[in-house]
């Protein structure tokens, strides 16, 4: 049996301040390390990888970052909001083949307030081919999530097709909006 190892990408805080401090800090947080326990426990090695000045997101750091880790056919890519983004875009340039792509809450609008932040992050194209280099898609939103969040949602959806799964109440999937750490709905999905 071949063995899989996934990793999971964060969102991206809208404060640098409060990002810094590991005290303070959720981006990494969340659902991320209750998923991360969980698969391990399950013979799935997990990276969870700190995005370089996620709050000021840029496509060329996270890409530096990402590539410390092995990805290939077997690798679950896992992201959360802006970590979507990026994803995505990097297996559209990469041309990439990986098992199973999981986008949580993605997002794909650039946020005005986000001074400095790569505009094209968010802006690039959508490879339609990445379908073809992927078994399996699937995408959570949920029913109170953002204006923008569903817009985004669409947006990957139109071009990459793959499952829709809309949980009650979730929001952006953020622990203040989920109120758990626990995620078992993603985490029944990648070991599906």
């Amino acid at each position: 049996m071949t063995t899989k190892n996934c990793i999971i990408i964060h969102g991206c805080p809208s404060d640098a301040e409060k990002a810094m401090n590991p005290e303070t800090r959720t981006y990494d947080k969340h659902w991320i390390p209750w998923t991360k326990r969980n698969l391990i426990a399950k013979n799935i090695e997990t990276e969870t990888p700190l995005m370089p000045s996620p709050w000021q997101p840029d496509y060329e750091k996270f890409k530096d970052e990402l590539e410390k880790y092995a990805v290939n056919e077997n690798t679950i890519l896992v992201g959360h909001s802006c970590g979507c983004a990026f994803l995505v875009r990097w297996l559209g340039e990469t041309k990439t083949k990986i098992f199973k792509l999981f986008l949580v809450a993605p997002w794909k609008i650039p946020q005005e307030e986000r001074v400095g932040a790569d505009v094209d992050f968010y802006t690039y194209q959508i490879d339609p081919t990445l379908k073809d280099r992927v078994s399996k898609i699937v995408m959570f939103t949920a029913d109170d999530e953002e204006d923008d969040g569903k817009k985004s949602l669409k947006i990957f959806h139109d071009v990459l097709g793959g499952k829709i799964v809309e949980l009650k109440g979730r929001g952006h999937y953020c622990l203040g909006d989920m109120k758990t750490e626990e995620f078992p709905e993603l985490l029944e999905k990648i070991l599906q």
